[in-house]
């Protein structure tokens, strides 16, 4: 039987709190709708080897977050990731179904980069002292120990604040 009666009507709309409330049931069937308000909440602490975690809902319950309830583009959440969710009784309690992520928390890294200018000015410097590095590496002789160490100390630092 196909047609308008069959198709599963979920449409969403604002309720009353401000959350969104899914309308789900049978076009032209008002007996079977019913309204499911559909929780939001933030990432308490999610561990990626593990493959789970923990969700605070907006009321302050907390739900359990198994990696496989992730959408597929995201393998982990950082903490403070705000979510969209359903919720289901698992054994062990609530757990949290069909995730959507809102909003990713704001990168700590990234409001704390250094301008562009100054990273330019640095970058110069590093290619000299690389030059230096590279000619000693020419002639055969790698740099002795504490020389290495601070170059590649170096190098990691400004690789960080490039990734930032």
């Amino acid at each position: 039987m196909t047609g308008s009666r069959t198709r599963r009507l979920a449409a969403a709309r604002v309720g009353a709190r401000g959350v969104p409330v899914v309308t789900i049931g049978r076009a032209g069937d008002a007996r079977r709708r019913s309204e499911v308000d559909v929780p939001f909440g933030k990432v308490k602490w999610f561990d990626a080897d593990r493959g789970f975690g923990f969700l605070s809902t907006d009321d302050g319950r907390e739900v359990f977050l198994h990696a496989s309830a992730l959408p597929a583009d995201h393998k982990e959440v950082k903490p403070g990731t705000r979510m969209e969710f359903g919720i289901a009784d698992g054994k062990r309690g609530a757990q949290a179904l069909s995730v959507r992520v809102v909003d990713a928390p704001p990168s700590v890294a990234r409001a704390a980069r250094k301008p562009a200018e100054d990273m330019a000015a640095i970058t110069e410097d590093l290619i000299k002292v690389l030059d230096q590095v590279s000619n000693g590496l020419r002639r055969g002789r790698y740099p002795e120990k504490g020389s290495a160490t601070k170059v590649a100390s170096l190098l990691r630092r400004v690789a960080d604040d490039l990734d930032a």
